[in-house]
């Protein structure tokens, strides 16, 4: 387990953006480190002055964050090579909240919207089968 812990890293910590196993180690040094407790406050004091680094408003804005539709096409495998690269970097690498979140959301969408269709396809050959097994076949008595 790691215990230095990148500006970008610590900024994500408290903008609550950081993954859930690298937030739990920085919680873990916090208890034990003064000097992690410093570096989060001058963090804290320099967004209180007003000074914002472009990571902060990357971060803040999820500027980076794919949108919906394209995370569709991307759980479609309809994507190019270079944005389905760039998703799964997100994903596996940076660990995003917001695009691991999304994911997950389309991902059981896509599945309620699949257990409805199979529910109504279901319903509807149960109201025709009565229908079709009443019928007699043509020439026999």
């Amino acid at each position: 387990m790691s215990r230095e812990f990148s500006q970008a890293e610590l900024e994500a910590y408290l903008d609550e953006q950081l993954d859930y196993e690298r937030s739990a180690e920085v919680e873990k040094a916090l208890r034990e480190s003064p000097d992690l407790h410093r570096r989060l406050a001058d963090i804290n004091s320099r967004r209180d002055s007003g000074v914002h680094s472009l990571g902060d408003i990357w971060r803040r804005h999820q500027l980076g964050v794919p949108n919906r539709e394209t995370l569709g096409s991307y759980l479609l495998g309809v994507l190019d090579d270079d944005h389905a690269a760039y998703i799964r970097f997100r994903v596996d690498v940076l660990k995003c909240p917001y695009t691991i979140a999304n994911l997950r959301d389309l991902t059981e969408q896509e599945a309620a919207e699949a257990e409805q269709r199979d529910t109504r396809k279901q319903r509807f050959l149960n109201s025709t089968h009565k229908f079709f097994s009443d019928r007699k076949p043509k020439g026999k008595p």
